[in-house]
């Protein structure tokens, strides 16, 4: 398989490059000259194309370079734009929200990643996930939720890892109940600083150290919300969110995110947004329309109320090119070293669709994976 991206090697070049580069012999007028056209056309520049957003920079360039105070808040976007009177509630949702996001938390000693697991049962592929956490003891953290059965563990990173599950119907708000379930529990450890949810057909598609590396040195959570426009989007929304959720607001994206700790923090702190999808997006409702909320409580969320904050897509890959309810299910013959370059392989330092995981295997996969070199 192709070399991972080496961050601290890139590093090291780049410094070596910038340091060794030879400066022209001219004289201080001719430096002048060119100084002030550079700044001026930089200048320029800005002004006919100004970033997007402030988080564009800290994002595509993986940096604590951005960071103010560690493992808090990276960035200083302006919050939306206020277009109307917000109500009471909605007012003390945001005044809570707003100081949490505001928060830096004191930096970890040893920072860990918390892996989500959400399943019905017995996880089919945790022995490729023991390999992948195998030598990075400290670094991480398992819970799983089970919702229909009690698990049967095979890897010691697992046992004893169980939360206190209930059941989850596809489709339901319970889904996204149990999100915020596991949310709750990995947010007991203080030493968690970035959350990841996973599903029981997931498997990851890069080694413990470049997620933990990429995951823990980002500025953003990556969390998909994206604008449809079409009967599966925005077709969804009904007026009965008013006033709290418009219609311009409402996005949608894909379940599996992956998340900073200030986000998952107020996650925990909405009851808001949270009871509008609850009792206003669901399956059957009225018109005949479905809406489901694990596909926009989240998207919608963080565009009103952090969108810069937000890299707008997830490092879990799915496919959704065949058109139907649920992803692509990739069997034996699917799983080619192409289609792992595919996923995994960052060819440039400005790619911004980089994955980690890879979502819907068919469960009788695992000797096939462990068999061949995916670490």
């Amino acid at each position: 398989m192709k070399k991972e991206f080496a961050w601290p090697q890139f590093t090291k070049n780049l410094l070596i490059m910038v340091g060794s580069r030879h400066r022209s012999n001219l004289k201080r007028p001719t430096w002048i000259i060119v100084l002030v056209f550079i700044v001026c056309f930089f200048l320029l520049a800005a002004y006919i194309y100004p970033p997007r957003s402030s988080a564009s920079t800290c994002s595509l360039f993986n940096s604590q370079g951005c960071s103010v105070g560690g493992v808090g808040r990276t960035f200083n976007k302006p919050p939306p734009v206020q277009t109307r009177e917000f109500t009471d509630k909605e007012t003390e949702s945001r005044v809570v929200i707003n100081e949490i996001l505001k928060y830096y938390a004191v930096q970890s000693t040893v920072p860990k990643v918390a892996f989500m697991f959400l399943t019905p049962g017995t996880l089919p592929f945790e022995k490729l996930w023991h390999t992948f956490f195998q030598g990075h003891e400290g670094k991480f953290s398992v819970y799983v939720h089970a919702s229909k059965e009690k698990p049967i563990h095979v890897s010691p990173y697992f046992v004893g890892r169980d939360i206190h599950s209930e059941p989850v119907t596809w489709g339901r708000i319970s889904m996204v109940e149990a999100e915020r379930r596991l949310l709750a529990n990995a947010l007991l450890d203080p030493d968690n600083q970035h959350f990841v949810l996973l599903s029981d057909s997931c498997i990851p598609v890069r080694r413990f150290d470049f997620v933990y590396n990429y995951l823990l040195l980002t500025s953003v959570s990556f969390i998909d919300s994206y604008v449809d426009t079409g009967p599966h989007g925005n077709g969804r929304y009904v007026e009965r969110m008013l006033p709290e959720v418009e219609k311009k607001d409402f996005r949608k994206g894909s379940q599996w995110f992956s998340m900073k700790r200030q986000h998952a923090l107020i996650i925990m702190a909405d009851s808001l947004y949270f009871n509008k999808f609850k009792h206003h997006c669901r399956p059957n409702m009225e018109g005949n329309r479905n809406c489901y909320s694990d596909e926009h409580y989240l998207p919608t969320f963080f565009n009103m109320l952090d969108p810069g904050g937000i890299a707008n897509w997830s490092v879990t890959y799915v496919d959704w090119s065949e058109g139907k309810w649920h992803p692509r299910s990739f069997r034996a013959r699917d799983i080619t070293y192409k289609l792992m370059k595919k996923i995994a392989v960052c060819d440039t330092f400005y790619s911004l669709s980089l994955q980690m995981f890879l979502h819907s295997l068919q469960h009788s996969l695992l000797l096939h994976l462990l068999a061949g070199p995916l670490f």
